[in-house]
Order: C-alpha cells, then sequence, then structure tokens
C-alpha cells in the first residue's frame, strides 16, 4: 500500500523533528541489547539501560565518564579498551564472540558489535556499539536450542583436541548440518568458534597469570606457539608478549 505525499511530509517531519537525545532513547526499549556511546578516551557518554544495569548503576549520570576499567574484570576491560583503540582507527567489529560479564557476575559469552562514531565534518569523535548475551542473541532461544550441545562441549573442551566428528557426533548433528547450523546463528564456522574460544581464555590467561605464552598456548588447545601466535595477531593486531606488556 503505497502512501500520499502529506503522510510522506508527516513522516519527514517526524524525522526531523527528532533529536539525537530521543533517537538514543529507544534503545531503552531494547531489553536484551547493551548500547553504548564512547569518546576517543573510552569514557561512557550515553548507554542504554540495559547497559546500565549491566555495569551495576542506577542512573546515566553516574555511568558517564566511566571507563571499562572501572567495571570490568582487568582483563575483559583490556580486551574492550584495545577494540576501542581499534576502532578508533577505523576498523569494524561485526557479531564478534567475546567474553564479558553476566548480570550476575559470572563469565558469559556475548556477541559484539562496534563502529566508530563519525561528526559531521567526517573526523572520528568516539565510537558506538551493541553486545548481546550469547543466549538471549541471534534468533535468541531457537538459536541457543540449536546450538546448545556444540558450544557447551567447545566452552568445557576447548584445551582438547576437538575434531569437527567430534563435535559433530555429539551434536547428532552430520558434519554438514553442524556448519550450516554455525553459519546461520553465529555467522561463523564451527573452527571459527573454536578458535575464538581459545583465544578469549589465552587473553585471560595472559592477563591473569604469569605462565609462559607457549604454555598458555598448550593448555588453551593450539598445536604449538608460533601457530597461537599468528592467530593471536590475526585477531588482536598484537602478538601475546605484545599484549601482556602492554597490559602490564
Amino acid at each position: 500500500m503505497s502512501i500520499d505525499k502529506s503522510q510522506r511530509d508527516n513522516v519527514r517531519l517526524v524525522i526531523d523533528e527528532l533529536s539525537i537525545t530521543g533517537a538514543l532513547q529507544m534503545y531503552d526499549l531494547l531489553p536484551d541489547i547493551l548500547f553504548w556511546v564512547k569518546d576517543t578516551a573510552g569514557r561512557v557518554v550515553h548507554a542504554n539501560k540495559s547497559f546500565l544495569d549491566h555495569i551495576r548503576v542506577d542512573s546515566l549520570d553516574q555511568a558517564i565518564g566511566l571507563t571499562d576499567s572501572d567495571f570490568a574484570p582487568r582483563q575483559i576491560a583490556m580486551q574492550f579498551i584495545a577494540d576501542d583503540q581499534r576502532v578508533i582507527q577505523g576498523e569494524l567489529v561485526t557479531n564478534r564472540l567475546e567474553m564479558n560479564v553476566s548480570g550476575s557476575g559470572e563469565i558469559s559469552w556475548f556477541i559484539t558489535s562496534k563502529r566508530p562514531l563519525v561528526n559531521s565534518g567526517g573526523a572520528i569523535v568516539g565510537s558506538y556499539g551493541t553486545s548481546r548475551h550469547l543466549e538471549k542473541s541471534s534468533v535468541a532461544l531457537n538459536a541457543m536450542e540449536a546450538l546448545k550441545v556444540p558450544v557447551a562441549y567447545v566452552r568445557d573442551n576447548y584445551m582438547n583436541k576437538i575434531s569437527l566428528s567430534d563435535l559433530a557426533e555429539v551434536s547428532c548433528l552430520s558434519i554438514s548440518a553442524l556448519e550450516r547450523r554455525f553459519k546461520k546463528f553465529l555467522n561463523k564456522t564451527p573452527k571459527q568458534y573454536i578458535c575464538d574460544v581459545r583465544l578469549e581464555n589465552a587473553r585471560r590467561f595472559l592477563v591473569e597469570t604469569t605462565l609462559p605464552v607457549a604454555l598458555i598456548a598448550d593448555q588453551c588447545g593450539f598445536p604449538d606457539a608460533s601457530y597461537f601466535s599468528r592467530k593471536f595477531y590475526r585477531a588482536f593486531s598484537l602478538r601475546p608478549s605484545e599484549f601482556r606488556a602492554s597490559y602490564q
């Protein structure tokens, strides 16, 4: 059904009168999505109610000016800060799996997207993003029902060798069906998911322990330290030793 000119004009008038603040407040209507805006120093300048609940503050005024270091565990805060710095340089983060802390305080998996915030003159003045708990994301409960078994298996066995046939067998699926489900619901292959889980745990070990990089690689399921280093650099633009040094 088409609309006439007067209706189109009314729609344009509503859009023109919509303030930035009003637009941002719309994100309060999305209870399962964390939304935030930060300046170039990584300080919160806006966030929706879900984000405020997530970091356990009562109002936006309490959150403004905070950085990830103020409310996230050390290794996770460092991850977010490094990501923000790359986004400020123009890099895009799209539907990436990452560790975060759930509202209950437990370490959980989230799917995150981030973008640089550009002003009318084309300059990057900050960043913004969204994050969703894996169990509440992308076609939500149906997706997690479809991937519940393989996701749990990888989480519990990332330190061991995991073949696609092993993962398919515990999921009671063929390898091709398993791959289709991962691509549909997580937009990545099972192998990519396994590698992501290993890399996130490796980052945690690099910050929380003084274990040698080679031992961390072994304990996170990588075949050797050089392979681990290449994968780590490709994901985070830093070598494992550089990541640890920058945190320290």
